[in-house]
């Protein structure tokens, strides 16, 4: 008989869609330099749109090779939208040190960002993950799955994202769809 002591997790995931701000390379005192992003996703209904802002890790080559593509769009202020999934979320308190609230308590939301499923920029899409296969065929179904293209698209070097002719027929996401509205 043998005992396993390999540790079982329970994954608590947030998804949405949102626009993407503050892309950056963070270099804490200790440990290793992290890409990191701000996503103003929205909350509500659709007449009546609030913003939950969550200050995320980037995680993943894919989703970090994909926020870096999104650098220029971001800082020359066009609007980039994702849908995405954040996991691992967590609360940091902090205490504003100027403007009109100075000296007070703040809560900031974080969570690292785990999947970018689709991208818009100005309104244009511009990426859309692929589908997982409907099948197993003994995959853990928690893997994302990522083509051969994909891949390759990774090992390359980031290049500043370009409206895709076949991108814009996709329209069977939920959360696309509420965007195209947007």
């Amino acid at each position: 008989m043998t005992t396993s002591t390999e540790k079982s997790y329970f994954d608590l995931h947030i998804t949405g869609l949102g626009y993407l701000n503050r892309i950056r390379e963070v270099k804490p005192k200790k440990g290793d330099a992290f890409l990191a992003c701000d996503i103003a996703a929205l909350n509500g209904p659709s007449d009546d749109v609030s913003y939950v802002r969550f200050d995320t890790r980037v995680s993943g080559s894919e989703a970090q090779h994909l926020v870096r593509r999104c650098i220029d769009a971001v800082e020359t202020e066009k609007k980039v939208m994702i849908g995405f999934r954040l996991g691992d979320l967590w609360t940091d308190t902090f205490t504003y040190s100027k403007g009109k609230r100075a000296g007070e308590q703040g809560v900031s939301l974080k969570a690292r960002l785990l999947f970018v499923s689709w991208i818009k920029v100005d309104g244009k899409l511009v990426f859309k993950a692929e589908p997982k296969p409907t099948e197993t065929n003994e995959r853990d179904p928690d893997v994302p799955v990522t083509s051969d293209a994909s891949a390759t698209q990774q090992a390359q070097a980031p290049e500043p994202f370009k409206a895709a002719d076949e991108a814009a027929d996709y329209t069977d996401a939920p959360a696309l769809a509420a965007a195209e509205s947007l």
